[in-house]
């Protein structure tokens, strides 16, 4: 049998590689790194979390905590990873990163059917059926490609990555553990700002050097990944109320919450290092260092990682895929993960997800029916192809995705329960309708 092709092996292309594999198709992985390193990457493992090492919230509350659980009933190798990596994070799943990267690298190179290839590609093959899920940071070379093939001028937005710290660099007699509104364990470190303290840091980000982009490039940011300087530029509070806001986050040792706060998160197992909460940065090194160094607790903080801006690239997929991700002039093409114009960790996965059962069963002439809307699955998937093409942007998941319920439920919180209890309930129907895989195989 023809392997099926797939170009990255991030987290889309990993979960696609890995659901075509559980279908006993063979797949050919196609991953440019180490060869040809990206902007933002620092090794050569699949899957490497290169922002933070957050998948965010893990109730029922929000979209993407039931994004994970139906990922979890569907045998999602990304989730199963996470899991597996989990680290304190109060109502978050954090990864330790490295345990995460490592453990998704060797599954996907020991599996029997799953050939991976460490190069680059230039030319998408269009003799068979691929998978594009080339992510965010595409090679210049193959984003040509992909806007010839599409039809459409490629779009792109810039992203931005939080420095992380060393654990034992941070002075411990200023910072405070604690998690907001005591949600979770004290699984925070918490630098408490006084306003004096807040306004001088503010003054200082609006005044700082900022990397310049080319001139031929127009600057677009995610506003779910603002760096840290921008927002600061919209008024002398936004900070306050946004990434610095402080309630909910008593310190133990005023009985008091703060003026402001910066949150540092574990970014590993061990808790060595701690990267720096919603601090995504376009700041030159050296004004990342003087100034993050202001902050109570981080006089003297060493970086393990500084912040760094890169181009993200996507394409107006309203206008160029179909309900299966299927390029609709060219059905034997799909496309996987962020540059369909989903935006985070989990949302790309599960487009590698849903990209994957597409492609096994384009492959084998079977049908395979899209999630319906009321899941998680079926909004993530139901907004890149039916959202209006005019300034599409990248989207996280979120309940404002859903159809709403037949009944009126005022309290938000129980409305969100609703949701999520009518789309557990319609996945597991949907999951009775897809193809069932081969005995036998890993994963299955």
């Amino acid at each position: 049998m023809t392997p099926i092709a797939i170009i990255g092996a991030g987290l889309a292309g990993c979960e696609a590689a890995w659901q075509i594999a559980r279908q006993g198709i063979p797949v050919e992985l196609f991953e440019m790194r180490p060869h040809r390193m990206t902007p933002a990457h620092q090794s050569s493992r699949l899957g490497e979390l290169v922002c933070s090492n957050s998948l965010r919230g893990t109730g029922m509350h929000n979209a993407v905590g039931l994004l994970k659980e139906e990922l979890r009933r569907c045998n999602s190798l990304f989730i199963e990873t996470a899991d597996a990596h989990a680290v304190p994070a109060g109502g978050a799943l954090a990864v330790d990163r490295d345990g995460f990267a490592d453990q998704l690298t060797r599954v996907i190179e020991t599996h029997p059917l799953i050939t991976l290839r460490r190069q680059e590609i230039t030319d998408i093959p269009v003799d068979r059926t691929v998978i594009i899920a080339s992510g965010p940071l595409t090679s210049d070379a193959l984003a040509k490609e992909v806007a010839t093939l599409t039809g459409q001028q490629h779009l792109y937005f810039y992203d931005a990555i939080a420095p992380i710290v060393e654990a034992d660099s941070i002075d411990r007699d200023q910072v405070y553990a604690a998690s907001r509104y005591d949600k979770g364990g004290a699984d925070y470190l918490n630098c408490p700002f006084d306003k004096e303290q807040y306004l001088a840091f503010v003054d200082n980000l609006c005044k700082a050097d900022k990397v310049a982009p080319h001139d031929f490039e127009k600057v677009v940011h995610f506003e779910g990944c603002m760096p840290i300087e921008v927002l600061a530029e919209r008024g002398a509070m936004t900070l306050a109320f946004g990434p610095m806001k402080p309630v909910g986050l008593r310190d133990p040792r005023t009985g008091r919450d703060p003026f402001a706060v910066v949150q540092l998160r574990q970014d590993d197992r061990h808790a060595n290092l701690y990267n720096l909460v919603g601090f995504q940065t376009k700041l030159t090194y050296p004004e990342q260092q003087r100034i993050f160094r202001t902050i109570p607790g981080l006089e003297n903080v060493n970086f393990s990682r500084l912040g760094s801006m890169h181009r993200n690239t996507f394409i107006n997929a309203p206008a160029c895929l179909n309900e299966t991700l299927q390029l609709k002039q060219a059905a034997n093409i799909f496309f996987a993960g962020q540059i369909t114009g989903v935006e985070g960790y989990v949302e790309s996965a599960a487009s590698g997800f849903l990209a994957g059962l597409f492609a096994a069963a384009y492959h084998q002439g079977i049908s395979c029916p899209p999630p319906p809307p009321t899941t998680a699955l079926g909004a993530l998937l139901n907004y890149p192809v039916n959202a209006s093409p005019e300034g599409f942007q990248p989207m996280n998941i979120t309940y404002g995705l859903f159809p709403e319920l037949g009944q009126r439920i005022r309290k938000r919180r129980d409305r969100r329960q609703g949701l999520a209890d009518r789309a557990l309930a319609d996945l597991e129907m949907w999951r009775t309708c897809l193809p069932a895989p081969p005995i036998g195989l890993p994963g299955n």
